[in-house]
Parts: C-alpha cells; sequence; structure tokens
C-alpha cells in the first residue's frame, strides 16, 4: 500500500486499509525499526500541525531485471521504490546457451558495482526471455530464435550464474506488465500487448492482471493459423504459422519477393519504406495488413480495451498504425484503440523490474515482520 500511494500519513493508511490508526502505528514503527520504511516529513495544507508522513525506505532492498533477446540483452538494478541506479544495454551473445548465461550473470554483477552495491544485497532477480517457463520441470519451451534455451537444466544455470533468487518469465508478458506498470496500460484494465520483431507474441493483462493460462501458453499467437499457405511446413509448425509470415525474417521474405536488393533486414526494409521507396511500402503495407488481421482475430475472443503494439516491427508506428487501423475497420466491427508502445525497447526491461519488485517487496515484508514477531516473543 505505502509503495502505491505513498509518502502517506497513518491516518490516511488506516482510511485506506480499513484498519484503526493503533493497528497502523505500530505495524509502521515494525517496519520503521526493520528499515523498510522511513519518516518523510509532515503533510502540509491543513489546520494545526501536519502529520507524519512515510514512504519506503529506498535502500531496504535491491533488484535486477534483465531481459534477453535475440538481438539484445537489457538489464536494470533498481532500488525497492523503483528507481533505475543503473542500467545496461549490450549485444546479446547468442552463439550458445553457455555464453548466453554468462553474459547474463556478468551484467548483472557489474550492474551492482556500478550502483555501489554488493551482490547480496540484491534480493530478487527477473530474467525475460522468448519462450514459457514450465515450473513443474524448470524448462523454458517454445523458444527457438534462442539457441540452446528450451535444454535440460538452463534454468539451475542461470540461477547458478546469478546465485540469487531468480524468477523467469516470458518477455512479452513482461512487456504487458511493464506497460501496466509505466505505460499506456496504467489505468487500463483490459489491454494486449502485441509484440512483434524476432518473433511475435501477445501479453494479456485481463481485469488488471496478467493471465497466462492454464499452461502458461496464453498469448503464444505466433502459432495462430494465419499464413500465406493452405498447411504449415514442419518449420512453420515449430515456430508458428503466423510468425514465419509476420515476425522480422517474413518481412524479409516478402520484399525479397517485391524485388528488393539484398541483402535485406526488416530493418532495412522500414528504413526504406519511410524514404518513399514503393516496393518497400508495398511490403510495410503487406504487414500491417497481416497485423490487421491477428488483431481482427484475437479482439472478438477477449474484448480488448487497448492494443499496444511493441517489439523492433511493432514499434514503427508511423508507417503501420493507419494502415493497420484501415485494414482493421475491414476485417472487424469491433473497435478498441490500437497505439504504439510508449516505452518502446524499455517495455520488457520496465516489467521485469516491476515483476521483481512485488517479489521483493512481499518478501521484505514477511521476513521482517515474521522476525519482528519472534523477537517480541
Amino acid at each position: 500500500m505505502i509503495e502505491e500511494i505513498g509518502p502517506v500519513s497513518r491516518a490516511q493508511l488506516a482510511r485506506q486499509m480499513g484498519l484503526s490508526k493503533p493497528t497502523v502505528s505500530e505495524a509502521l514503527a515494525r517496519l520503521e525499526e526493520a528499515g523498510l520504511v522511513r519518516e518523510v516529513g509532515l503533510s502540509t495544507g491543513g489546520r494545526g500541525r501536519g502529520a507524519l508522513l512515510y514512504e519506503l525506505h529506498p535502500r531496504a532492498g535491491w533488484v535486477v531485471g534483465i531481459d534477453v533477446g535475440r538481438g539484445w540483452v537489457r538489464a536494470a538494478i533498481a532500488d525497492i521504490t523503483g528507481t533505475f541506479a543503473a542500467r545496461r544495454d549490450e549485444r546479446a551473445r547468442v552463439r550458445s546457451a553457455r555464453t548466453l548465461i554468462e553474459q547474463i550473470g556478468s551484467v548483472a554483477h557489474e550492474l551492482a558495482a556500478e550502483a555501489g552495491l554488493r551482490w547480496r544485497d540484491v534480493t530478487q532477480a527477473v530474467v525475460g526471455s522468448p519462450g514459457v517457463f514450465e515450473p513443474t520441470r524448470g524448462q523454458v519451451a517454445l523458444a527457438p530464435n534462442l539457441p540452446g534455451w528450451g535444454r535440460e537444466g538452463l534454468v539451475e544455470a542461470v540461477r547458478a550464474e546469478l546465485g540469487t533468487d531468480v524468477a523467469f518469465e516470458n518477455d512479452v508478458n513482461l512487456a504487458a506488465l511493464g506497460e501496466q506498470w509505466h505505460g499506456l496500460g496504467k489505468d487500463v484494465d483490459d489491454f494486449v500487448f502485441l509484440s512483434v520483431g524476432t518473433g511475435i507474441g501477445l501479453g494479456l493483462i485481463v481485469r488488471g492482471e496478467l493471465y497466462r493460462g492454464a499452461n502458461g501458453f496464453a498469448g503464444e499467437v505466433g502459432y495462430l493459423p494465419i499464413g500465406d499457405r493452405g498447411r504449415a511446413s514442419p518449420s512453420e509448425r515449430r515456430r508458428g504459422a503466423f510468425e514465419a509470415v509476420a515476425a522480422a525474417a517474413g518481412v524479409v521474405q516478402s520484399a525479397r519477393a517485391l524485388g528488393l536488393p539484398q541483402p535485406l533486414t526488416a530493418k532495412k526494409v522500414f528504413a526504406m519504406a519511410r524514404r518513399g521507396d514503393p516496393p518497400a511500402r508495398r511490403a510495410v503495407a503487406a504487414e500491417a495488413n497481416r497485423l490487421a488481421l491477428a488483431v481482427a482475430t484475437i479482439v472478438p475472443v477477449l474484448d480488448p480495451e487497448l492494443v499496444i503494439l511493441g517489439g523492433g516491427i511493432g514499434g514503427n508506428g508511423d508507417l503501420l498504425l493507419e494502415p493497420l487501423r484501415t485494414e482493421l475497420e475491414r476485417w472487424s466491427p469491433f473497435r478498441p484503440r490500437v497505439e504504439v508502445s510508449a516505452l518502446g525497447d524499455d517495455a520488457v526491461l520496465h516489467g521485469a523490474v516491476a515483476t521483481a519488485l512485488g517479489a521483493a517487496q512481499d518478501r521484505l515484508f514477511f521476513r521482517r515482520h515474521t522476525t519482528n514477531k519472534e523477537g517480541m516473543r
């Protein structure tokens, strides 16, 4: 509660939580003694002496968020209030799972040193990557874009490399949580985050909560049967028919078929379209049409208020938004708001930090509250 509305007085907390003032005062005294909250002055504007205000003590705990992608590893270290103390972006070393795991460890430990911390001060780390973490097996599934990322023992290897409490989450789920924390989804109960880049995924916020589905596969829209052929090839079944035509490789294939010169990347195709190259503009229009079809498929099932586009391709709102909206009107009678991510490449990182903060705050409060109770016996 304090992290949501602080700085806050005893009276405000009592009203918000439906507790008596003595109960709140006792709880605050324990939290202050444990170093979890601190006094930050007096309230102003009322009659008489202002009330004491409390906030989370920033140095009560530290968290690390890590976004592991095919192209980049992005990481940030934040205090318990969510303020970033240091961050870093590095080209991903994707020669093997081992090199990527070593990079994750080195980046995280170097960030702690840069922030002037000992690594043992870090309470929680959250790693976001493509794929679905299966807690019963301790493995990541459906991550074909990261070499070796689905192998047995990977999760344990990352945890050993980091040496702290580590949680794993799908990167697009984290992007949706990042938008909910600091982006366009902040005051929206029902929205989806459609990430289009090297791969494709959907993060779902339903009634204010992240929705994963029965087995954690909710949002794996790369496997929608939307493709250029009637039957998926073996590769498309592994990666997903929609991902095969609409992710980065699909954009390049479409541009190549339209006669664009080699070598090509999706980034080059969009840059050429921005300069007015006719074949590139046609390739981008085709991509907008495919994304509109996907949105038209998703909306009648989930009825989101907002669709947020993100990722290396989805973030090109200047080229995609208008044709996507126009095509969506052709396909569907439903009119959700469609916007481009406010956080850009940092959406996953913000979500990882937000998730780590939630776990760290719960652990700190429980541990210190329990310790205090035992000390009073």
